[in-house]
């Protein structure tokens, strides 16, 4: 009996993407079959919507330290592009 996957809302962004980067070999191979091919690429898209999701949220919440001209401290929000 096939195990059944984890719910991708309760993985951790690291099993999320090592989940992932598995799929990704498994297709790329070749050797699974179709209905299982897509099945693969459905639970990757997932996988891959949850890791932009968890990164999203993670950017938000990192905040770098800028001093003002005036010499004080302030907050911005950190710009990844």
């Amino acid at each position: 009996m096939a195990k059944k996957p984890e719910d991708i809302s309760m993985l951790s962004f690291e099993k999320a993407l090592a989940e992932l980067e598995e799929i990704v070999t498994r297709l790329e191979s070749g050797q699974a079959a179709l209905e299982d091919s897509i099945a693969l690429y459905e639970r990757g898209a997932a996988l891959k919507a949850h890791c932009e999701k968890t990164l999203k949220s993670a950017q938000e919440k990192i905040e770098k330290i800028v001093v003002a001209g005036n010499g004080k401290a302030k907050t911005e929000a950190a710009s990844f592009d």
